[in-house]
C-alpha cells in the first residue's frame, strides 16, 4: 500500500517528544504563504478539521490532513514531513523546541500512482 504522507527520522523523534509533553497530536497542511505553507502540529483537541480537509494518513500515530484545494495541487506527490532547526509556524507546537516541521515531496512513480488509483480517493473530513 502506497502512503500519501511519510516522515523522516528527525520528524519522528520530534513528534515523539511533543507527544510526551502534549498528549495526542494531529497535523494539518494548508496552502498559501507564510504559516499556511508549513505543516502545523496541534493537540488533537486544538484544531477543528473541516469537511473539505483531506485525510492523508498517520505519522507516528498522529492523523495528518491537508486542505482540499492544496490536495488538488499535491495529489501526485508523496508528502515527506521533516524537522529542521529554525522557528516553527506561529501556532504549531514545535516552536519552543527550536525546530520546525517542513514538507518535502516527491512525485509518485507510475506503479505507486496505479496503487493509489486502486485505493480510491482519500476520505475528507474528520477521521477516527
Amino acid at each position: 500500500m502506497t502512503d500519501r504522507v511519510t516522515l523522516t527520522p528527525a520528524a519522528a523523534a520530534l513528534i515523539r517528544r511533543l507527544k510526551e509533553r502534549h498528549g495526542p497530536l494531529m497535523f494539518h497542511q494548508s496552502g498559501g504563504c507564510c504559516d499556511g505553507s508549513a505543516p502545523m502540529c496541534y493537540t488533537q483537541t486544538e484544531f477543528r478539521v473541516g469537511g473539505h480537509d483531506v485525510y492523508l494518513g498517520r505519522i507516528e500515530d498522529c492523523p495528518f490532513y491537508i486542505g482540499g484545494a492544496q490536495f488538488e495541487y499535491w495529489s501526485h506527490t508523496q508528502l515527506i514531513i521533516d524537522a529542521v532547526p529554525g522557528r516553527g509556524a506561529s501556532f504549531s507546537l514545535e516552536i519552543p523546541e527550536g525546530m520546525r516541521f517542513l514538507t518535502r515531496s516527491r512525485v509518485f512513480s507510475d506503479d505507486e500512482a496505479a496503487d493509489l488509483d486502486r485505493q480510491g480517493p482519500p476520505p475528507t473530513g474528520p477521521q477516527p
